[in-house]
């Protein structure tokens, strides 16, 4: 797969905290594509099944059983296989059981990414660190228009909150140890990225619209739908994935000038909103049906929630190149490849068809980290 990303990740070792989770296994497919050498590293496989085991993960790179939570095993993990880049991406990812398991939420959210840092900062192999937090570390003010990366950070759950706690963590461990004006001592760059609601296949968790509805359909149910008036900044999974790669790559070639926090968002400037999206998916399904079951928890949760990628447009040349409707298409196209064949299709390959797709499209509008 020759692209310009090739030159920066071929032959490097990776780091991949989360590598079992829905975002990090499409990570790893990508970086392995891309001819880096991939360690992952996570408590265990989140899901059964998973993107991560129906792709044959385990087979196809390091694989490591760690908690983000165990400093002195991520110590050892970085020790031993010397990443000279990490995406972290291991976390509590779920807003609803975040009320569940509060502390557990913090400890994963908060501590785990403080121990990805401190770990990092007591290497000398690392060079760059993206952190993946959430769209949902902004303080909830229901505006009509985009989050900035300039804007309060905040959280009326334990979610939101830890994940406004762990950009704080980033922060105070950038100007604290990997201050840019001192970059030429330490040589570490470190960003974090904050992305929308990510859909796709081989997504299975629990309380994730996607997940729940692929569930429904494949089990003739109706799909049960918390907040269909609900808006997210709904976008494909390699959407962000893309702009977390090249802001790595920029970050190994630059520094520091792109060591901060990054947005990235949707294609679509307009409200899309739970019900559209459910509707649609039911369309491309070929059957199906849904209903509206409110709950109290769904009152607690944003009910507008945008994002502005203005800046990485600006700064990284990076854009997304998928309508929502061609991210419902390619998600249900995967699920279905799966439901159809099961255990017989290496799914891994059909990521990869996906991914190839995706950068002919960005190619084809010349997208910065094609050319």
């Amino acid at each position: 797969m020759k692209q310009a990303l090739d030159g920066i990740y071929r032959g490097m070792p990776v780091l991949v905290t989360g590598h079992t989770g829905f975002k990090g296994s499409w990570l790893s497919i990508w970086l392995r594509e891309l001819g880096a050498k991939v360690i992952g590293y996570s408590l265990g496989v989140p899901t059964v099944p998973s993107n991560f085991g129906a792709s044959h993960l385990a087979q196809r790179l390091v694989d490591v059983r760690g908690d983000v939570r165990n400093l002195d095993a991520l110590r050892e993990t970085i020790a031993a296989h010397k990443p000279q880049m990490v995406f972290h991406l291991a976390a509590q990812a779920l807003v609803p059981a975040s009320y569940a398991q509060p502390k557990d939420t913090f400890d994963s959210n908060v501590g785990g990414t403080v121990n990805v840092l401190e770990a990092i900062r007591r290497t000398n192999s690392v060079r760059v660190a993206v952190l993946v937090t959430s769209d949902k570390c902004y303080e909830n003010q229901e505006w009509l228009w985009g989050y900035r990366e300039t804007d309060r950070l905040g959280g009326r759950d334990p979610y939101s909150a830890s994940k406004a706690m762990a950009e704080l963590a980033i922060s105070a461990y950038r100007w604290s140890f990997f201050a840019p004006d001192r970059y030429e001592d330490h040589r570490v760059a470190i960003a974090s990225t904050r992305a929308g609601n990510v859909i796709g296949g081989g997504d299975w968790a629990k309380d994730r619209i996607i997940s729940d509805a692929i569930r429904a359909l494949t089990n003739g149910q109706t799909i049960r739908v918390r907040n269909p008036e609900s808006v997210r900044p709904w976008q494909f999974v390699l959407e962000p994935l893309s702009g977390y790669l090249w802001l790595a790559a920029k970050l190994f070639q630059e520094g520091c000038p792109f060591a901060e926090a990054w947005n990235f968002g949707p294609l679509e400037r307009r409200a899309i909103s739970v019900r559209e999206l459910v509707q649609r998916l039911i369309e491309l399904w070929g059957e199906g049906d849904w209903q509206d079951v409110r709950s109290d928890q769904a009152a607690y949760e944003a009910g507008i929630l945008r994002l502005s990628w203005e800046k990485a447009a600006s700064l990284l040349g990076w854009q997304p190149v998928y309508t929502w409707h061609e991210a419902l298409v390619e998600t249900v196209d995967w699920f279905k490849t799966h439901h159809s064949g099961g255990s017989a299709v290496d799914m891994y390959d059909i990521c990869v068809q996906q991914i190839r797709r995706y950068i002919d499209r960005a190619r084809e509008l010349r997208v910065a980290w094609t050319l």
